[in-house]
C-alpha cells in the first residue's frame, strides 16, 4: 500500500512509557506524525476537539471515561472519526463492542508492530482493520453452536456490565461515563435481563467466564 503524504495520529494510552514506545514505532513511518498523546478519556476527547487527527490509536483500558465511552464521544462529535483500538484484551466480544462504538480497527497489543503499522494506514482509508487473532477468534466465535450472550448488549451496556463487575456504584459509573444513575440503574436491570441473570453474584461469574475481567482484575479492583 502506498503510504499517504501524513497521517497526523492522536494517540491515546495511560502509560507514558507505552506512548514513547508507540510514538517512536509510528514516527519512524512513511507519513506517520504523532501531533498529540491522551493518558485518559477526557483529556483524549480534549485534544480530538482541538487537532482533529486523521487516526486516533485508541486503549480501551483508561483512567475516567473508558476507551469505549471516549470512542462513542468522539463519533458523535465527528461521525467521521477514524478509530484503531490497540488493546491488551483478546476477547472477541471487546472487538465487537468496539467496533459498534465506531471503532474502524482492532488490533491487539500482542501483534507484531508492523501489524498495528497496516492497520493505521487502512483505517486512514476507511477500511476495517483487525489483527490476525482477534478475525481468527470472531470467526470461531461465528463458528461456535453457543453464540456469545454478550453479543446481545449494546456497547454502553456492555462498560456498564464491566464496571458493574469492578464493584462500582451505580453512582460512581454514572460519573465516570457522564450518564444518570437512573440510566446506570435502568441498564443493570436490562443488562441482567438479556444474559439471564437474577442476581449480581451471577453476573460476575457470567462475566469472568466470558473473560470480561478475570480474577485477577477482579481482586485489584476490590483492594
Amino acid at each position: 500500500m502506498k503510504a499517504p503524504a501524513s497521517i497526523n495520529i492522536l494517540l491515546v494510552d495511560d502509560h507514558a512509557i507505552v506512548r514513547e514506545g508507540y510514538r517512536s514505532l509510528l514516527q519512524k513511518q512513511p507519513g506517520l506524525k504523532v501531533i498529540a498523546e491522551a493518558a485518559d478519556g477526557a483529556e483524549a476527547y480534549t485534544l480530538f476537539k482541538a487537532y482533529a487527527p486523521d487516526v486516533v490509536i485508541m486503549d480501551l483500558s483508561l483512567p475516567g471515561p473508558s476507551g469505549l465511552a471516549t470512542i462513542a464521544r468522539m463519533k458523535q462529535r465527528s461521525a467521521d472519526a477514524r478509530i484503531l483500538v490497540f488493546s491488551m484484551h483478546q476477547h472477541p466480544s471487546f472487538a465487537v463492542q468496539a467496533m459498534r462504538a465506531g471503532a474502524l480497527g482492532y488490533v491487539t497489543k500482542s501483534s507484531a508492530p508492523e501489524v498495528l503499522v497496516r492497520a493505521i494506514y487502512e483505517v486512514y482509508q476507511r477500511r476495517p482493520a483487525l489483527s490476525a487473532d482477534i478475525a481468527q477468534a470472531l470467526a470461531l466465535e461465528k463458528l461456535g453452536s453457543d453464540r456469545n450472550a454478550l453479543e446481545a448488549l449494546t456497547a454502553r451496556e456492555f462498560e456498564i456490565l464491566r464496571l458493574l463487575v469492578e464493584a462500582r456504584t451505580p453512582e460512581a459509573i454514572a460519573q465516570t461515563l457522564n450518564i444518570s444513575t437512573k440510566t446506570v440503574l435502568n441498564c443493570h436491570y436490562l443488562i441482567k435481563r438479556k444474559l439471564g441473570v437474577a442476581s449480581d453474584i451471577e453476573l460476575t461469574r457470567l462475566a469472568i467466564k466470558m473473560n470480561v475481567i478475570d480474577f485477577l482484575e477482579l481482586s485489584g479492583a476490590t483492594e
